[in-house]
């Protein structure tokens, strides 16, 4: 399915009336079941058109922005639902940050409202306290305690409202936010519209899953995460699919619990999830699942973790790459032409471009490139940063930050972050094809490879490696199979053994921080 087989929604457009119009004829089916129970479509479309008349009730306005900071459950769902509707702007964030991460993004969004679980409640209490944004609402989900004074009760709140017929929004009006995951650095506010949730769920959702109202979705990647958006509310959404919610964090027992009590059909993950629980020693049998698709993003699948899944459950794992700034996956695997350890081709509806570094277009094939993209669920800018907003969205095309190559058949490979690739010996090496070799070793859990200046300046390849629980490797066991494999000037140099990797909440490696280590390493030492 393309943009051009795809009937785009009228320009006066609100995501969240038109799930509730496609679902109209689903009131008693299940849409959403989390840790607490379960919502019917019907029940769904009522509570967000309450959540809806409960924020304009309150005295938000259209545009206004509310921080949202719930763990992932029904009423995550029903509140960024209905605040689309009310035309008021959810600015999603991360449950794992710190009470600093989110005073700077209330000062940074000037939120009017939040909506917090009742777990994440000190902390923002914590962010608030600092003085430099006052909160006019704050809305307490599934409250355990006394709330504090002034503070609503989400569910009661909701419930006392009169269902609302919405806000007249315009398709490309500012619809919610969402901040970058953290893998490079400060977060940015990035700025999306009612339509772009459309697209994706019409071109990923149905064009590359091909969901359908029979399947159960379950998604380790949280809501707050573009990827997680997608898989968990958009897509199924969109089709009248149900979806599994889960609040705690995504370990391999978690979601094998979701996995076998709740049969979803179709698995959404991440490359470190998916090898953690193929070396998790309570791994379900194919017998004990019912999945007939698996996902994957945030970082690029090792073909060794793909083939592995596959071989034990009987399902493909589609990998792909999305971006916050894209919403979701532009490039990807399909069912049935999967090629493990590639990203794919480009998902239809979708262009992509390799370009050197002058810019021009990179028409061979092999050749290491920067990735753009052009597609219609682009992002508006990043707030407050239009320098950053410039070099990013250039056009109708958007700049990537990732390097790939094209292969002759016109398969993708991840070849690293911009600032992810290093030189060595004045050739571009993959940080990522190391990371996939060294996986590869029978003790290697995870590996994450960064340059290092040796003693004479020069960048070498250095390795962070988590060993599997009662496993052994030496340094020079790994350099050995790693020269076995690849080119030797790939080997790591240096290898250092951890007992886990700096990652951001969806499970991305951040290398960033890994570099900042050796920086700080250097300077103790000269």
């Amino acid at each position: 399915m393309s943009q051009k087989d795809t009937a785009p929604p009228p320009d006066r457009f609100n995501f969240a009336r038109h799930l509730i119009e496609v679902n109209a004829g689903r009131a008693a089916k299940t849409a959403l079941i989390d840790d607490a129970g379960q919502l019917s479509y019907g029940q769904l479309a009522d509570q967000v058109r309450r959540c809806s008349a409960a924020l304009t009730a309150l005295g938000l306005l259209r545009e206004d922005r509310v921080l949202l900071l719930m763990h992932d459950c029904s009423d995550w769902v029903v509140s960024f639902l209905g605040a689309l509707h009310a035309g008021v702007v959810p600015v999603c964030v991360n449950t794992l940050l710190t009470a600093k991460d989110y005073a700077y993004m209330l000062a940074d969004s000037r939120a009017q409202a939040a909506l917090v679980s009742t777990a994440l409640l000190p902390t923002l209490q914590t962010a608030m306290s600092d003085g430099k944004h006052e909160l006019k609402q704050l809305i307490v989900s599934r409250s355990q305690a006394p709330l504090p004074e002034g503070a609503h009760d989400w569910a009661a709140l909701v419930s006392a409202a009169t269902p609302g017929t919405g806000a007249d929004t315009h398709g490309d009006e500012p619809a919610f936010w969402l901040y970058s995951s953290g893998s490079t650095g400060a977060p940015k506010g990035t700025v999306h519209t009612q339509v772009n949730l459309y697209w994706t769920a019409e071109l990923y959702g149905k064009g590359v899953l091909r969901l359908q109202d029979s399947d159960v979705v379950f998604s380790a990647a949280k809501l707050f995460f573009a990827y997680g958006l997608g898989n968990a509310l958009s897509f199924p959404l969109s089709v009248g699919a149900s979806v599994v919610l889960m609040a705690e964090r995504p370990t391999p027992q978690a979601c094998f619990k979701r996995m076998t009590e709740h049969r979803p059909t179709v698995f959404c993950g991440a490359p470190t999830g998916y090898g953690g629980m193929l070396a998790a020693p309570d791994l379900p049998p194919r017998s004990a699942v019912s999945l007939r698709l698996c996902s994957s993003a945030g970082e690029a699948l090792p073909r060794d973790i793909g083939e592995r899944w596959t071989a034990h459950f009987g399902c493909e794992i589609i990998d792909g790459i999305g971006s916050t700034e894209m919403l979701h996956i532009f490039l990807s695997n399909r069912p049935g032409d999967v090629r493990y350890g590639t990203t794919g081709k480009a998902v239809p509806g979708y262009e992509v471009q390799l370009r050197d570094e002058d810019g021009s277009v990179i028409t061979s094939h092999n050749q290491i490139g920067d990735l753009y993209i052009q597609g219609p669920s682009a992002a508006l800018m990043y707030w407050n940063n239009r320098a950053k907003s410039r070099d990013t969205f250039q056009g109708p095309w958007t700049k990537s930050g990732d390097k790939y190559v094209r292969d002759p058949d016109g398969y993708y490979t991840y070849a690293g972050r911009n600032d992810d690739m290093l030189k060595v010996s004045g050739i571009y090496v993959s940080p990522f094809e190391v990371e996939a070799t060294l996986v590869q070793h029978n003790a290697v859990l995870e590996a994450a490879v960064i340059g290092k200046n040796d003693d004479e300046g020069l960048t070498k390849t250095k390795a962070f490696v988590v060993l599997k629980p009662g496993h052994h490797a030496t340094e020079a066991e790994l350099q050995a199979f790693v020269k076995e494999k690849l080119a030797p000037y790939k080997y790591p140099r240096f290898i250092e053994f951890v007992s886990e990797l700096p990652k951001t909440a969806t499970g991305k490696i951040q290398r960033f921080k890994l570099r900042e280590l050796e920086n700080q390493r250097l300077f103790v030492h000269r």
